[in-house]
């Protein structure tokens, strides 16, 4: 006899929200699967709206300094990104959730340059010190100098 659990969503106006967990004593039948794969592809899609509505956007948390150190390595460079503050958000939970699916780790500070996912705070800092980050800058158009 095998254990799993049993995940149901429901459609909701952005993605699909996680309604009720219960264990069941049969394996996850196609519909399931379906169900649970819809779900984490809207998430995904969601995440890839955002990023691509500027050139430069980061998803953070208010109360993260690395989150803070990021955005301030951007202002001083003259780019005004937008900010997903995701623990202010009500579906910031399901976007880290989808960050972390992308790889993100630490799943904040993400950084997207150009619809592109950048990196945390590591890779845009070693960017930043070897000179990349400014090129990346300027072929996504945050950048005019």
């Amino acid at each position: 006899m095998r254990v799993c659990v049993y995940i149901e969503f429901q459609d909701s106006p952005l993605q699909n929200k996680l309604i009720k967990t219960k264990l069941n004593l049969q394996p996850l039948q196609r519909k399931e699967i379906y169900t649970y794969q819809k779900s984490i592809t809207i998430q995904m899609d969601v995440v890839a709206r955002l990023a691509s509505q500027r050139a430069v956007v980061i998803f953070s948390k208010s109360t993260c300094c690395m989150s803070h150190a990021i955005k301030r390595l951007f202002y001083e460079q003259g780019v005004s990104p937008a900010i997903v503050e995701i623990d202010q958000d009500m579906y910031g939970k399901d976007i880290e959730w989808a960050l972390a699916r992308l790889g993100c780790s630490p799943t904040v500070p993400a950084v997207f340059v150009g619809g592109k996912f950048v990196g945390t705070a590591n890779t845009v800092m070693t960017l930043h010190l070897n000179g990349s980050l400014k090129m990346l800058l300027k072929e996504a158009g945050a950048l005019w100098l």
